[in-house]
């Protein structure tokens, strides 16, 4: 079988789960352009940040879809802001661009994520086969008859290793991890790898299905 990938964003950089046969191999890269490179070869990528942005105020489907898919662990969804916001130099600018453009401020933590989305967002052409995913939707799609707890709990932990144990062997893969790579970043590594087999499979629900400003493709795989 094809190998896959789930990339998932840590300090300095991002995560990279390489999953092939039920082994998987793992790398921390520092850029999007290093994440492509280390996954040549495999059949999808799915990767948990927004891909394509929205122009204007209205927002992205994907999001509004994914929120609603997720019911009360909404909270989890960050709307992708336009990319004028994503550029301003603090937060308070880009609340007062955010609420030119859409009519109200940026969260704190979306504006901190803000350089991770413009990575991405800056590669000249992203391959068809590198998607978007939500870890927490791919971990209720997984294993929908449990009520999960917040992801920095132990009992949050516990869960999603539980859950992901039911695709692969989760304490082989988690046997010799990468320095810089938390616990909960992995795990979301791991199940972005599984809505990214499950595109490489055709079998994938696609969320939101849009196209951004440059044509490329824009929604969130499952």
């Amino acid at each position: 079988m094809s190998a896959v990938a789930g990339v998932d964003g840590v300090p300095g950089g991002w995560v990279v789960a390489r999953v092939e046969a039920g082994d998987v191999g793992w790398s921390v890269c520092a850029d999007a352009a290093a994440v492509l490179a280390v996954t040549a070869g495999c059949a999808a990528v799915g990767v948990d940040i927004p891909l394509g942005l929205p122009v204007g105020g209205a927002p992205r489907a994907c999001d509004v879809e994914t929120a609603r898919a997720l019911g009360r662990a909404r909270s989890s969804v960050f709307p992708a802001p336009p990319r004028e916001v994503l550029a301003a130099g603090t937060h308070g600018d880009a609340c007062a661009v955010a609420r030119r453009l859409t009519g109200r401020a940026i969260s704190l933590q979306s504006f901190h994520i803000g350089p991770k989305i413009l990575d991405w967002d800056a590669l000249p052409d992203r391959p068809a086969h590198v998607v978007e995913v939500h870890p927490e939707l791919a971990l209720r799609r997984l294993a929908p008859d449990v009520g999960f707890a917040s992801k920095k709990t132990a009992r949050g932990a516990g869960q999603r290793l539980a859950a992901l144990s039911r695709w692969l062997d989760v304490p082989a893969a988690l046997a010799d991890l990468p320095a810089g790579a938390r616990l909960d970043d992995v795990l979301d590594a791991l199940a972005a790898a599984w809505s990214a087999r499950r595109f490489a499979d055709g079998v994938a629900e696609l969320l939101g299905a849009e196209t951004d400003d440059r044509g490329r493709a824009m929604f969130v795989a499952l």
